[in-house]
């Protein structure tokens, strides 16, 4: 018999990422801490059942799935008394966390699951709204290869590459770098798109060389193009994320004792731009804090 699948969260990108499974006749039972958002939701009307609390989605499930905005929210799921989620977890169960977390965090409540037979994996993924609506996200999975081979056929259903980073907390580890690295990428073009301006280039033709040349990156490529020139700024992904997410990266490299500057840096940048500009903002919208500090905007 196929796994019973419960999926808890559906944001932006939790969302898609249910509805996946929901289409492919996965038996799927979904959550969101805001029901109506859940009873609106792609995977409901692809059949999913709505559970009315967190404990009641679990209480059968073969496979947890949790994409939620930090590991303290996964950990106060499972042990907080308004959702009693980890006493309802079924013996044997395997916890997939495809939240943004950190690896300390996930380690903890590994070793809290284990206790009870219950397996966990570290699993976030990158890609974004574009990637989870597609279906092509990329899975970055910490702890053991058997727990991620029995979750690999659910795993598939969203992913268009899933791949097995080490022991539990490497997923997380991994996405917090990635995104450290998205971080400065988006501020380091920013900022010498402003430059180009001043000195009399204009944004559309400096792009057009980085792009050609050995400055390139993804923002440079895409996300400067279709948000920046553009004004368009979607909202993908919240900029408070990304901060928390660069904040992790360079906590991570202070705990090893390491020297990392440039992740510290883009920990302290992210941080200043979701202080100045807000929760709710995009995280590409760091760029506005760039413009305002140099007096331009380099909108076309």
């Amino acid at each position: 018999m196929p796994p019973t699948v419960a999926f808890l969260g559906l944001g932006a990108i939790g969302a898609p990422m249910a509805a996946h499974l929901a289409r492919a006749d996965q038996s799927l039972t979904i959550w969101n801490r805001t029901r109506a958002r859940a009873i609106d939701s792609a995977a409901a009307r692809a059949g999913a059942t709505v559970a009315a609390s967190a404990a009641d989605a679990v209480r059968h499930a073969d496979i947890v799935i949790t994409c939620l905005p930090q590991s303290s929210d996964v950990a106060d799921l499972l042990a907080a008394d308004s959702y009693a989620v980890q006493n309802a977890l079924p013996d044997g169960a395997l916890f997939v966390d495809c939240t943004s977390g950190d690896p300390d965090t996930s380690r903890t409540i590994a070793a809290a699951l284990a206790t009870r037979n219950i397996g966990f994996i570290d699993a976030p993924v990158s890609g974004g709204v574009v990637g989870a609506e597609a279906g092509n996200l990329t899975v970055m999975v910490g702890g053991a290869e058997s727990a991620l081979e029995r979750a690999r056929p659910i795993l598939a259903n969203f992913a268009g590459k899933i791949v097995h980073c080490g022991d539990i907390g490497a997923g997380h580890a991994l996405k917090a770098v990635n995104n450290a690295l998205l971080a400065l990428h988006i501020w380091s073009t920013a900022e010498g798109l402003v430059a180009a301006m001043k000195a009399g280039v204009s944004p559309a033709v400096a792009l057009d060389v980085i792009n050609a040349s050995s400055g390139r990156s993804n923002a440079s490529i895409n996300l400067f193009p279709e948000r920046v020139l553009t004004g368009a700024f979607p909202r993908t992904f919240r900029l408070a994320l990304l901060a928390k997410d660069a904040g992790i990266a360079a906590a991570m490299a202070r705990g090893q004792n390491g020297v990392a500057p440039t992740l510290q840096l883009a920990a302290d940048l992210m941080r200043i731009a979701h202080r100045e500009l807000g929760d709710d903002v995009d995280h590409v919208e760091a760029v506005r804090l760039v413009e305002r500090w140099a007096g331009v905007e380099l909108r076309s």
